[in-house]
């Protein structure tokens, strides 16, 4: 049975995180205050110094009260909690969750925040114990061939229903397959879900209650890097759940990038290089590990470590080619129309361009090869209505029934 989700629990996470916010933004006034006071490139005079110690001792009064008022709400509520009970987890605010780990997950998880996301698999909302018994229980009719759905950044599990459609269930009910899904923190780095999304399947394997014959992962955006980060970490670690892998589908995944966040990185250092907004860059760095991730599809950890994320860089992946003997298949989604020719060049779905969606690189060593039979373009399709279309229904369900 899933734990509840006590109400203190996450109105303390909830508590914790603004405090710290307020200590963020405390320091990034301070920091333009000073930038103002202390114009760069000038001589500063004496009763400018004297005005920013004075304004020092305002701004560490505010941090000594925000963090006082901080630690005692989270004592306080923590009093609360048999008076509070339980939280519904309601689709809304599932959603705000996902949106809140997808932003600043990173920053939860090194803080311990209770709002932080733990990986699972779920089923209809609710988590499934990897044991047999609670597998069995979850689903009475289960069989050897699984199907496992990876969503994308900021988002979750139940967010594979769209417009009353879910590719899932879908699935499952023409194809005769078992579906599970995961749910994950999509602002920890894209390794690290890899990671521990590999360990999970082949827990998931090793204990499933009936012979596994075939395994086939579905992932949307930022799930499709998930996925091969963690099909890489199970061959490198030799496990036994690729064995099982025979189809992979990847719906409108950034495998080389989103320009959106290469953008986002190039504002960094713009707002970093001007003096008097230097102190706002602070705010770029917000965005977290999993986010900047994105900028050209992190799938290792030596594609990120030992670097700062937050400086303009080339692309230092490593490449990771796909997998031979799996099936593969990508869809990439378009605003544009068929019939205009400028619509291929347009950045794609408004999120992840065609090129990127579609394993397509300028540099031979970094293509992915899809085969040309195993791609497709929706056109007239946002980035979201890769998850109800159903279009991009049928052609996913030709793929894996075939």
């Amino acid at each position: 049975m899933a734990k509840k989700k006590n109400t203190s629990s996450d109105l303390q996470g909830l508590t914790r995180l603004l405090t710290e916010a307020t200590l963020g933004i405390t320091d990034l006034v301070e920091a333009m205050h000073r930038r103002v006071v202390h114009p760069p490139f000038l001589p500063s005079t004496p009763i400018q110094h004297l005005i920013t110690r004075v304004a020092g001792f305002t701004y560490k009064n505010i941090r000594w009260s925000t963090r006082f008022i901080g630690g005692g709400l989270d004592k306080a509520l923590g009093q609360l909690a048999p008076v509070l009970g339980s939280m519904g987890n309601s689709e809304e605010s599932e959603a705000l969750r996902a949106v809140l780990n997808g932003v600043v997950g990173d920053y939860l998880e090194e803080k311990e925040n209770p709002l932080q996301i733990t990986m699972q698999f779920r089923y209809r909302g609710a988590a499934v114990p990897l044991d047999r018994e609670s597998l069995e229980k979850t689903y009475p009719a289960l069989n050897g061939k699984i199907l496992v759905l990876v969503h994308g950044s900021c988002m979750n599990d139940r967010q594979w229903t769209r417009n009353g459609h879910d590719h899932g269930e879908a699935l499952a009910k023409e194809l005769h397959l078992t579906p599970l899904y995961l749910y994950y923190n999509s602002g920890l780095h894209v390794s690290t879900n890899g990671q521990q999304f590999s360990a999970l399947l082949e827990q998931l394997v090793l204990q499933w209650p009936v012979p596994v014959t075939e395994l086939v992962l579905v992932a949307h955006s930022m799930g499709g890097l998930v996925t091969r980060s963690a099909l890489h970490d199970g061959q490198q670690q030799q496990k036994t759940w690729p064995t099982y892998l025979q189809k992979m589908v990847f719906l409108g995944t950034p495998h080389h990038g989103a320009p959106l966040e290469r953008a986002g990185n190039y504002l960094d250092v713009i707002l970093e290089a001007i003096p008097y907004a230097k102190p706002f860059a602070r705010l770029g760095e917000i965005r977290s590990a999993g986010v900047t991730d994105l900028r050209y599809g992190n799938l290792t950890d030596e594609d990120w470590q030992g670097y700062d994320r937050f400086k303009r860089s080339t692309d230092r992946r490593q490449t990771i080619p796909l997998p031979e003997q799996i099936d593969c298949y990508s869809i990439a989604a378009v605003a544009g129309k068929e019939t205009d020719p400028a619509s291929l060049r347009a950045p794609g779905d408004g999120l992840v361009d065609v090129k990127s969606a579609l394993g397509q690189h300028k540099d031979p060593a970094k293509e992915l090869h899809f085969k040309a039979e195993n791609t497709w373009i929706a056109y007239e399709r946002s980035h979201l209505d890769l998850l109800d279309d159903p279009a991009v229904y049928a052609r996913i369900k030709a793929w894996l029934a075939g």
